[in-house]
């Protein structure tokens, strides 16, 4: 087959074709597919990223969507007691009113009361004073007529004490104090001779007698003595005050001496010794005996 001059043989048609279209569009080709690609898969990268902050973005939208639920929630709540408590103020604000208002009213009637009782005291303080000044002077007389017969019953009564001795003999009148004793005196019935004996290791004249303290009981008014009389030494233990203590002499004629003690204390005794009238209190104590303090005088009447 014969070749037409005109038709260029496919080694010229290639070498035409390659004559034709330059290479560098080819590669400047190349190169914006690649730049293309690259900018494809930034922007997928891109997308990607942003589908997933969205996605966290919404993730947070919603917890604190619901965050903000429950603070509307809590808000609602704490309104509603506001308002509830809003309401029990009024009430109990109203009704320390009233109370306040009840308490002055009290106050007031108080107040006008004490004023009217304040008055009526008054009055009958006044009335009472009145009274009583006129009382006072009746019963200052009547006062010494009470005291007048208050000594009379009192004298009376010392002449009227007696008691039984120790020794199961009626005693005469006893007195009870120095005043009973001056009343015995001047009666001038017996020899009377008051003594005050402090315990001592010597005895005490007392009168025509001598006497030793031994002991004392000044709680239950107790005491125990040694008398030394007509060369004889008695003991009278466990005596009470107040108690006739008789002894016999034997001049005394059948007639006991007596002691009485006032008052017992912790280391003496007072009291007075008495003696019948006859007997002259001429006795005179042991002569082996021991001196001792001077000898109370009776009182002649």
């Amino acid at each position: 087959m014969s070749i037409s001059p005109n038709v260029p043989s496919p080694q010229e048609s290639y070498h035409y074709e390659s004559a034709g279209t330059p290479r560098w569009i080819a590669v400047l080709f190349g190169v914006l597919i690649a730049a293309m690609a690259v900018l494809a898969f930034a922007g997928y990268s891109t997308q990607s990223r942003l589908s997933q902050d969205l996605a966290e973005q919404q993730k947070q939208n919603k917890v604190l969507t619901a965050q903000l639920d429950q603070a509307n929630a809590r808000l609602a709540d704490m309104k509603g007691h506001l308002e509830v408590t809003e309401q029990k103020v009024g009430i109990t604000q109203a009704e320390i009113s009233k109370a306040q208002s009840r308490a002055e009213s009290i106050r007031k009637d108080q107040q006008s009361a004490d004023q009217k009782l304040t008055a009526q005291l008054t009055q009958v303080q006044k009335e009472n004073e009145e009274k009583i000044g006129a009382v006072a002077t009746e019963v200052g007389g009547a006062k010494k007529d009470i005291e007048a017969t208050k000594n009379d019953l009192e004298i009376t009564k010392s002449k009227m004490a007696s008691a039984m001795g120790d020794m199961n003999v009626m005693s005469g009148l006893i007195a009870r104090n120095r005043d009973d004793l001056e009343e015995l005196r001047r009666k001038g019935d017996r020899n009377y001779f008051e003594f005050t004996v402090q315990k001592a290791k010597t005895p005490q004249r007392v009168g025509p007698i001598q006497m030793s303290l031994n002991k004392t009981d000044p709680r239950k008014s107790k005491y125990t003595v040694t008398l030394v009389a007509d060369d004889k030494t008695i003991e009278k233990k466990d005596k009470t005050s107040g108690e006739p203590v008789q002894f016999y002499v034997a001049h005394a004629r059948g007639t006991p001496y007596e002691i009485v003690v006032f008052d017992v204390g912790k280391n003496q005794i007072t009291g007075y010794l008495s003696t019948p009238k006859e007997s002259g209190g001429a006795a005179a104590a042991p002569a082996a005996a021991p001196a001792a303090a001077p000898a109370a005088t009776p009182t002649k009447p």
